[in-house]
Protein backbone atom coordinates (compact mmCIF):
# COMPACT_ATOMS: atom_id res chain seq x y z
CA UNK A 1 0.00 0.00 0.00
CA UNK A 2 1.36 3.41 -1.00
CA UNK A 3 2.10 5.77 1.88
CA UNK A 4 0.78 9.24 1.22
CA UNK A 5 2.39 12.33 2.72
CA UNK A 6 1.47 15.98 3.06
CA UNK A 7 3.40 19.08 4.06
CA UNK A 8 1.56 21.55 6.28
CA UNK A 9 2.24 25.25 6.77
CA UNK A 10 2.54 25.59 10.55
CA UNK A 11 2.10 29.06 12.02
CA UNK A 12 1.75 27.91 15.62
CA UNK A 13 -1.93 28.82 15.76
CA UNK A 14 -4.99 26.67 16.32
CA UNK A 15 -6.15 26.49 12.70
CA UNK A 16 -2.99 24.91 11.31
CA UNK A 17 -2.94 22.56 14.29
CA UNK A 18 -6.50 21.40 13.56
CA UNK A 19 -5.89 21.16 9.81
CA UNK A 20 -3.03 18.73 10.40
CA UNK A 21 -5.02 16.66 12.88
CA UNK A 22 -7.94 16.32 10.46
CA UNK A 23 -5.61 14.93 7.81
CA UNK A 24 -3.76 12.69 10.27
CA UNK A 25 -7.11 11.14 11.17
CA UNK A 26 -7.26 9.83 7.61
CA UNK A 27 -3.98 7.97 8.00
CA UNK A 28 -1.86 10.49 6.11
CA UNK A 29 1.71 11.17 7.25
CA UNK A 30 2.17 14.91 7.74
CA UNK A 31 5.29 17.02 8.16
CA UNK A 32 5.24 20.72 9.01
CA UNK A 33 7.06 23.72 7.59
CA UNK A 34 7.43 27.15 9.18
CA UNK A 35 8.83 30.17 7.37
CA UNK A 36 10.64 32.78 9.47
CA UNK A 37 10.25 36.35 8.18
CA UNK A 38 11.42 38.20 11.29
CA UNK A 39 8.04 39.86 11.81
CA UNK A 40 6.45 37.24 14.05
CA UNK A 41 4.95 38.67 17.25
CA UNK A 42 5.35 35.50 19.26
CA UNK A 43 9.13 35.18 19.34
CA UNK A 44 9.59 38.79 20.40
CA UNK A 45 6.88 38.99 23.05
CA UNK A 46 8.01 35.77 24.66
CA UNK A 47 11.55 37.09 24.88
CA UNK A 48 10.63 40.35 26.67
CA UNK A 49 7.46 39.47 28.59
CA UNK A 50 7.66 40.14 32.33
CA UNK A 51 4.31 38.78 33.39
CA UNK A 52 3.59 35.08 33.79
CA UNK A 53 7.25 34.37 34.50
CA UNK A 54 6.27 31.00 35.89
CA UNK A 55 4.85 30.02 32.50
CA UNK A 56 7.43 28.37 30.29
CA UNK A 57 8.29 30.33 27.14
CA UNK A 58 7.82 28.39 23.94
CA UNK A 59 7.94 28.65 20.19
CA UNK A 60 4.36 27.91 19.22
CA UNK A 61 5.22 26.33 15.87
CA UNK A 62 7.60 23.89 17.55
CA UNK A 63 5.11 23.25 20.32
CA UNK A 64 2.29 22.51 17.86
CA UNK A 65 4.53 20.10 15.95
CA UNK A 66 5.37 18.34 19.21
CA UNK A 67 1.70 18.00 20.17
CA UNK A 68 0.90 16.56 16.75
CA UNK A 69 3.93 14.28 16.71
CA UNK A 70 5.22 15.63 13.40
CA UNK A 71 8.59 16.74 12.07
CA UNK A 72 8.89 20.51 11.65
CA UNK A 73 11.14 22.19 9.09
CA UNK A 74 11.99 25.84 9.89
CA UNK A 75 13.13 27.91 6.92
CA UNK A 76 14.67 31.40 7.11
CA UNK A 77 13.12 33.61 4.41
CA UNK A 78 14.05 37.04 5.82
CA UNK A 79 15.88 38.25 2.70
CA UNK A 80 13.40 36.82 0.20
CA UNK A 81 10.47 38.26 2.13
CA UNK A 82 11.71 41.81 1.53
CA UNK A 83 10.25 41.85 -1.97
CA UNK A 84 6.88 40.73 -0.62
CA UNK A 85 6.79 43.56 1.89
CA UNK A 86 8.28 46.25 -0.34
CA UNK A 87 6.41 45.45 -3.56
CA UNK A 88 3.18 43.55 -2.85
CA UNK A 89 1.29 42.85 -6.07
CA UNK A 90 -2.03 42.79 -4.24
CA UNK A 91 -1.31 45.72 -1.94
CA UNK A 92 -1.45 46.13 1.82
CA UNK A 93 -4.12 45.55 4.43
CA UNK A 94 -5.07 48.17 7.01
CA UNK A 95 -1.40 48.72 7.87
CA UNK A 96 1.84 47.46 6.32
CA UNK A 97 0.60 43.89 6.12
CA UNK A 98 0.77 42.41 2.58
CA UNK A 99 -1.44 39.50 3.68
CA UNK A 100 -2.48 38.08 0.32
CA UNK A 101 1.01 38.34 -1.17
CA UNK A 102 2.41 36.87 2.05
CA UNK A 103 0.17 33.80 1.83
CA UNK A 104 1.01 33.33 -1.85
CA UNK A 105 4.71 33.61 -0.98
CA UNK A 106 4.49 31.07 1.86
CA UNK A 107 2.64 28.48 -0.22
CA UNK A 108 5.02 29.07 -3.13
CA UNK A 109 8.00 28.50 -0.82
CA UNK A 110 6.43 25.22 0.27
CA UNK A 111 6.02 24.19 -3.38
CA UNK A 112 9.63 25.21 -4.09
CA UNK A 113 10.88 23.35 -1.00
CA UNK A 114 9.13 20.17 -2.12
CA UNK A 115 10.21 20.39 -5.76
CA UNK A 116 13.83 21.29 -4.91
CA UNK A 117 14.57 19.04 -1.97
CA UNK A 118 11.81 16.43 -1.71
CA UNK A 119 10.48 15.81 -5.21
CA UNK A 120 7.93 13.02 -5.29
CA UNK A 121 7.81 12.65 -1.51
CA UNK A 122 4.75 14.79 -0.77
CA UNK A 123 1.34 14.45 -2.42
CA UNK A 124 -0.17 17.77 -1.37
CA UNK A 125 0.07 20.89 0.80
CA UNK A 126 -2.11 21.77 3.80
CA UNK A 127 -2.98 25.15 5.27
CA UNK A 128 -5.29 26.11 8.11
CA UNK A 129 -7.09 28.78 6.08
CA UNK A 130 -10.76 29.40 6.85
CA UNK A 131 -12.96 31.28 4.38
CA UNK A 132 -13.99 34.66 5.72
CA UNK A 133 -11.69 34.63 8.72
CA UNK A 134 -9.26 37.27 7.44
CA UNK A 135 -10.58 40.26 5.45
CA UNK A 136 -7.75 40.36 2.94
CA UNK A 137 -6.24 36.92 2.44
CA UNK A 138 -8.95 34.47 3.51
CA UNK A 139 -11.92 35.27 1.31
CA UNK A 140 -13.59 32.84 -1.05
CA UNK A 141 -12.46 34.76 -4.13
CA UNK A 142 -8.83 34.94 -2.95
CA UNK A 143 -8.51 31.21 -2.29
CA UNK A 144 -8.08 30.30 -5.99
CA UNK A 145 -5.70 33.25 -6.44
CA UNK A 146 -3.42 31.85 -3.74
CA UNK A 147 -3.53 28.37 -5.26
CA UNK A 148 -2.82 29.61 -8.78
CA UNK A 149 -0.18 32.28 -8.13
CA UNK A 150 1.74 30.11 -5.66
CA UNK A 151 2.05 27.30 -8.17
CA UNK A 152 0.37 24.84 -5.82
CA UNK A 153 -2.81 24.75 -7.91
CA UNK A 154 -5.04 21.83 -6.90
CA UNK A 155 -2.36 20.35 -4.64
CA UNK A 156 -3.39 22.93 -2.01
CA UNK A 157 -5.92 21.57 0.49
CA UNK A 158 -7.63 23.60 3.22
CA UNK A 159 -9.17 20.89 5.44
CA UNK A 160 -11.19 23.29 7.60
CA UNK A 161 -12.97 24.95 4.66
CA UNK A 162 -12.67 22.25 1.99
CA UNK A 163 -16.40 21.62 1.64
CA UNK A 164 -16.89 25.26 0.65
CA UNK A 165 -14.35 24.93 -2.17
CA UNK A 166 -13.98 22.77 -5.31
CA UNK A 167 -12.44 19.32 -4.73
CA UNK A 168 -8.65 19.28 -4.84
CA UNK A 169 -6.42 16.66 -6.44
CA UNK A 170 -5.96 14.55 -3.27
CA UNK A 171 -9.74 14.46 -2.88
CA UNK A 172 -10.40 13.55 -6.51
CA UNK A 173 -7.71 10.86 -6.45
CA UNK A 174 -9.18 9.27 -3.33
CA UNK A 175 -6.17 10.03 -1.14
CA UNK A 176 -8.44 12.14 1.06
CA UNK A 177 -12.09 11.46 1.94
CA UNK A 178 -13.86 14.77 1.35
CA UNK A 179 -16.75 13.77 3.64
CA UNK A 180 -14.38 13.87 6.61
CA UNK A 181 -13.32 17.46 5.91
CA UNK A 182 -15.07 20.62 7.17
CA UNK A 183 -17.02 23.64 5.95
CA UNK A 184 -15.94 26.30 8.44
CA UNK A 185 -16.41 29.91 7.40
CA UNK A 186 -16.54 33.35 8.98
CA UNK A 187 -14.73 34.99 11.85
CA UNK A 188 -16.31 33.02 14.69
CA UNK A 189 -13.85 30.78 16.50
CA UNK A 190 -16.53 28.53 17.99
CA UNK A 191 -16.29 25.73 15.38
CA UNK A 192 -12.51 25.56 15.77
CA UNK A 193 -12.73 25.60 19.56
CA UNK A 194 -15.32 22.81 19.48
CA UNK A 195 -13.10 20.72 17.20
CA UNK A 196 -10.11 21.41 19.44
CA UNK A 197 -12.11 20.14 22.40
CA UNK A 198 -13.08 17.05 20.40
CA UNK A 199 -9.41 16.28 19.76
CA UNK A 200 -8.44 17.02 23.34
CA UNK A 201 -6.50 20.21 22.60
CA UNK A 202 -6.85 22.54 25.58
CA UNK A 203 -3.71 24.67 25.32
CA UNK A 204 -3.19 26.62 22.12
CA UNK A 205 -2.15 30.09 21.00
CA UNK A 206 -4.75 32.84 21.00
CA UNK A 207 -5.61 33.88 17.44
CA UNK A 208 -6.54 37.45 18.40
CA UNK A 209 -4.69 40.04 16.33
CA UNK A 210 -2.89 37.58 14.14
CA UNK A 211 0.78 36.73 14.57
CA UNK A 212 2.50 39.47 12.58
CA UNK A 213 3.83 42.86 13.66
CA UNK A 214 2.95 44.27 10.23
CA UNK A 215 -0.75 44.22 11.18
CA UNK A 216 0.00 46.57 14.09
CA UNK A 217 -0.52 50.27 13.33
CA UNK A 218 2.15 51.50 15.74
CA UNK A 219 4.78 49.16 14.31
CA UNK A 220 3.79 50.01 10.74
CA UNK A 221 4.05 53.74 11.47
CA UNK A 222 7.55 53.26 12.88
CA UNK A 223 8.59 51.25 9.83
CA UNK A 224 7.33 53.96 7.46
CA UNK A 225 9.06 56.60 9.57
CA UNK A 226 12.32 54.65 9.31
CA UNK A 227 12.04 54.58 5.53
CA UNK A 228 11.22 58.27 5.36
CA UNK A 229 14.17 59.17 7.58
CA UNK A 230 16.59 57.12 5.50
CA UNK A 231 15.12 58.11 2.18
CA UNK A 232 15.05 54.45 1.22
CA UNK A 233 12.48 51.66 1.52
CA UNK A 234 14.74 48.94 2.83
CA UNK A 235 15.49 47.23 6.14
CA UNK A 236 17.80 44.77 7.84
CA UNK A 237 17.15 42.25 10.59
CA UNK A 238 18.50 44.66 13.22
CA UNK A 239 15.93 47.24 12.10
CA UNK A 240 13.09 44.75 12.51
CA UNK A 241 14.16 43.96 16.06
CA UNK A 242 14.82 47.56 17.14
CA UNK A 243 11.44 48.75 15.88
CA UNK A 244 9.76 46.17 18.11
CA UNK A 245 10.96 47.84 21.31
CA UNK A 246 10.68 51.28 22.87
CA UNK A 247 9.29 54.45 21.39
CA UNK A 248 10.60 57.01 18.97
Amino acid sequence: MTEHKAIALISGGLDSMLAVKVIQQQGITVEGINFYTGFCVEGHTHAIRNKDKSKQKRNNALWVAEQLGIKLHIVDVIEEYKQVLLNPKHGYGANMNPCLDCKIFMVNKAVEWIDTHHSGQFDFIITGEVIGQRPMSQRKKTMPIIAAESGADDRLLRPLSAKNLPPTRPEREGIIDRTQLYDFSGRSRKPQMALAKHYGFTDYASPAGGCCFLTDQSYSDKLKDLWQGRGSRDYEMDDIMLLKVGRH
